[in-house]
């Protein structure tokens, strides 16, 4: 059954799906480690990163959003489902129980990277079949790119 008419060609309809279902996945897993971060830190450092990951938590889950609605508009049914997250979700987590800090600070700046990395192909991916939906995404990677840097920030110096 199909209830809204995709204005886009098959296949750049496919592409433009799997670009924004799998932005999907990976935005509203990223809200769901950023609050597992967010409720488990500790250390010295714990209140500012503890605000710091409510405002990952928020760009992701406001993406989260717009991604899916973008899907819809397009006649393209986002899934969101918990079952659909958990078995598509493939970015760093931190690990479970208490974490430190400057634990934190790496394994959320591991998981933007990752998601950074991945948004960039999609871009490339959607250069034609879908201008439109590659300009959003370009504006997530802007946003996602913003926020590494803050929690790169917070480690500095490191060692590489």
């Amino acid at each position: 059954m199909t209830v809204v008419k995709s204005p886009l060609p098959e296949p750049a309809r496919q592409v433009t799906f799997d670009a924004l279902q799998s932005t999907l996945v990976d935005l509203l897993g990223l809200s769901l480690i950023g609050k597992q971060a967010h409720w488990n830190i500790v250390g010295p450092r714990f209140r500012s990163i503890h605000l710091q990951l409510d405002e990952v938590v928020s760009t992701a889950r406001t993406f989260s959003d717009t991604v899916a609605e973008r899907a819809a508009a397009l006649g393209l049914p986002p899934d969101g489902r918990p079952e659909t997250i958990a078995s598509a979700f493939t970015l760093p987590a931190p690990k479970d129980g208490w974490v430190r800090d400057e634990d934190v600070v790496q394994v959320i700046s591991e998981t933007l990277g990752a998601a950074i990395g991945r948004l960039r192909e999609r871009i490339e991916a959607t250069e034609k079949a879908d201008p439109v939906t590659q300009d959003l995404l370009i504006a997530i990677t802007a946003d996602l790119e913003k926020q590494r840097w803050m929690f790169e920030a917070e480690n500095w110096p490191h060692d590489d």
